[in-house]
């Protein structure tokens, strides 16, 4: 097959030629831009997802809806150890300057949200030479504490008070949401109850890992119900076919039923799989239609593909120890390991089981599991459970035969 027609793209963040099996949640989004716009209280919304998924994929899409229906948009991502304050800050900018900074009242809230974003700047000589992009002057007294939860509330009332007398929406997207450091995640929950008992339009759409609810039950007892929570997973095998088979036929070529049926098995339905297994079986079949024989010679390549840039790129940010412990996990996880249609790993494995196997007391592995899980190569949905965030981890782990 020619791989300069190769449809199929493999990529952090790269939309996929068929988005496929999220109707449901792009449907639902609809549903708030439209209740919002006729002046309806909507509750902000939080994906949730294993690595691979495609959750940065619908965090973009949905914001395109977003631009679509006319709304100001802006978009960030979480690090660990940083403060929210000034990414969001130019996130806001953005949204603002969509909905149209000459619009009256916007000058007053692009000088609070500057106020709001030199708040992180130590120092009046250095808040004086530091631009955030912001070309009016700050307005002090307002979102400026310095207690980010007060600020963000303020912040948040201000410019979703613009959205409304220009007669539309403001929407923030916040990807990798469980690295938001847990004072800021505190605000983030008090900002968007403010905003959800007023009515007021603006949404936050956030992006994370399976325990990011957990995160924010912690931070804010309501937050179960401040939030509409979507678990973005594997597509199912309708989905995964017309993944497959959209973009094919578009270049004029398709999948016997044998090989769609060899690419399901192979890639457990995992978005980002299907991609990068669906670019190698294009580029060594020699024709169309591609079969399970074709899956079966192009999956070394693939595999190896992933080998490097998917899993070994993260089992490489870990220590010797760290490294024992994943190790551990996947041995576990290969003893409770269930037959299932389209095999996968399980849910998690007990901590305990992973004490038992490395011949360790689990409190003496508490430190490698507690860097594990904020580098986000683990999570613990549930006390004494632990998980991988990357789906086939622990396969890969087996097949490198790690010591």
């Amino acid at each position: 097959m020619d791989p300069v027609r190769n449809p199929y793209a493999p990529g952090a963040g790269q939309r996929p030629p068929e988005l496929a099996g999220r109707d449901a949640e792009l449907l639902a989004f609809d549903v708030v831009l439209e209740r919002v716009a006729r002046g309806r209280s909507e509750r902000s919304i939080v994906l949730t997802g294993l690595r691979g998924v495609g959750k940065t994929v619908l965090l973009n899409a949905l914001r395109s809806a977003a631009v679509r229906a006319g709304w100001g948009t802006g978009k960030l991502e979480a690090r660990p150890d940083q403060s929210l304050r000034r990414p969001l800050a130019a996130a806001l900018h953005v949204a603002i300057r969509e909905l149209g900074a000459g619009h009256p009242g916007a000058e007053h809230v692009l000088g609070v949200l500057r106020s709001f974003a030199q708040k992180d700047v130590p120092g009046a000589k250095l808040r004086e030479r530091w631009q955030p992009g912001i070309e009016v002057a700050a307005v002090p007294g307002r979102a400026d504490s310095g207690d980010i939860e007060i600020d963000l509330v303020e912040l948040f009332g201000d410019v979703a008070g613009l959205a409304g007398d220009a007669g539309r929406g403001i929407a923030i997207f916040l990807d990798e949401m469980q690295d938001v450091a847990p004072e800021d995640v505190s605000a983030l929950c008090a900002a968007c109850h403010e905003l959800s008992q007023n009515g007021l339009p603006l949404v936050v759409v956030g992006a994370g890992l399976p325990h990011l609810p957990a995160v924010l039950s912690a931070s804010k007892s309501y937050s179960e119900r401040l939030f509409r929570y979507a678990r973005i997973d594997r597509l199912d095998r309708a989905a995964a076919d017309r993944a497959l088979q959209s973009p094919a036929r578009d270049e004029g070529a398709e999948f016997t039923p044998d090989g769609l049926a060899a690419m399901y098995e192979i890639t457990a339905g995992y978005p980002y799989f299907i991609q990068a297994y669906g670019k190698a079986v294009w580029d060594i079949a020699p024709g169309s239609p591609i079969t399970a024989a074709d899956v079966r010679v192009a999956a070394p390549e693939a595999e190896a593909e992933l080998a490097v840039g998917f899993f070994g790129s993260r089992f490489e940010r870990a220590t010797p120890a760290e490294r024992e412990y994943l190790h551990g996990m996947a041995a576990a996880a290969c003893a409770v390991q269930t037959s299932a249609e389209a095999p996968t790993e399980p849910e998690s494995v007990p901590t305990a089981a992973v004490a038992d196997f490395l011949g360790r007391k689990p409190q003496s592995l508490s430190p490698a599991r507690d860097a594990l899980l904020k580098k986000g190569l683990i999570y613990s949905g549930t006390r004494g459970q632990i998980a991988f965030t990357v789906p086939h981890f622990g396969r890969y782990l087996r097949a490198q035969h790690i010591e």
